[in-house]
């Protein structure tokens, strides 16, 4: 379907619809950088967990995704084991953040 048959079908007019696609556009933006700006606080653990979810780009089941990744990362030492669950939920609340 065609932007402007899909802007008739939901009654908005091709400008404004692509009005609203700019704005979601910049929403996400800004949401992406409340979650980068919550992430400079987190440990370098914490960081790599964010950084690693982020890259992913997967929209699937947050809890899910940082799960299997905090896994992944500690089984291959790259982050320590011992604190794992702590830095996964602080990575988690920045990436809540992203995703909003």
């Amino acid at each position: 379907m065609k932007l402007a048959t899909f802007a008739r079908v939901g009654g908005l007019s091709t400008a404004g619809f692509t009005a609203l696609v700019l704005l979601a556009g910049g929403v996400a933006q800004a949401d992406q950088a409340a979650g980068n700006a919550c992430a400079a606080s987190l440990t370098a653990d914490g960081k790599a967990i964010y950084s690693a979810v982020m890259a992913a780009g997967d929209s699937g089941d947050l809890r899910t995704i940082v799960t299997d990744t905090t896994k992944s990362l500690a089984m291959s030492g790259q982050i320590d084991r011992g604190n794992a669950r702590s830095n996964a939920q602080a990575a988690a609340q920045c990436l809540e953040q992203a995703r909003s």
